[in-house]
């Protein structure tokens, strides 16, 4: 995962970095295990040293205003320019929480409260974090795909047997909203790194061609 490889990282100076998150399940309590804010908490944040002060992280659980939550962290982030991204690609090809029928190249917003689909909720009862789809949110705050095209660098980690037909879609497929990640492959400087799982689909020919 990319935290993993973040915090073994020794050459990187935390005490510059500012840090930002891509997406927050609408409704969702911080310290709840399904929170991004936790598991960033857990697995990056606190083992890097990076307290309050320099975290800005979506309040997904501002439910009573949360158009003015999408406006206040879109502020955050035009004021403070983001230098790279550190991302995975959904079972469905989303990028954040942007699944297709919310995906658009030509967002107008940075940030946006979307509904979440079907592959997407199931995805997170298959991984564990919620024990039923019933109880996975249906909506959520992210970033659109405009805001994460915009930052410098990008960086995709993208394991397991689950994604293997997405990463084929993600490189042979045309560029489309229909697969989300496949807009990665227009972007200047984006880096995906796959497993042996995940790369299952692609044979050496498509990988010698891919621009992931």
């Amino acid at each position: 995962m990319v935290d993993g490889l973040a915090v073994a990282a020794d050459e990187i100076d935390w005490t510059r970095v500012v840090a930002f998150h891509m997406d927050e399940y609408l409704g969702l309590d911080a310290d709840h295990p399904a929170s991004f804010r936790r598991y960033l908490q857990e697995h990056l944040f606190r083992l890097v040293g990076l307290g309050p002060d320099r975290l800005r992280l979506i309040p997904g659980e501002q439910i009573e205003r949360p158009l003015q939550t999408c406006l206040a962290y879109e502020d955050l982030l035009r004021a403070n320019p983001t230098d790279i991204v550190c991302a995975g690609i959904g079972e469905n090809g989303h990028l954040a929480f942007n699944d297709p029928p919310e995906a658009d190249f030509n967002d107008p917003l940075d940030v946006k409260i979307v509904q979440l689909d079907s592959v997407t909720r199931q995805q997170q009862v298959a991984e564990g974090w919620f024990k039923r789809l019933e109880d996975v949110p249906t909506s959520a705050i992210t970033l659109t795909v405009p805001a994460l095209l915009r930052v410098q660098k990008i960086i995709a980690s993208v394991p397991g047997s689950r994604k293997a037909e997405i990463i084929r879609r993600v490189v042979e497929e045309p560029i489309s909203t229909n697969c989300p990640a496949t807009i990665l492959r227009t972007h200047p400087d984006a880096t995906v790194f796959l497993d042996a799982e995940s790369a299952a689909q692609l044979d050496s020919r498509t990988l010698a061609n891919a621009d992931v």
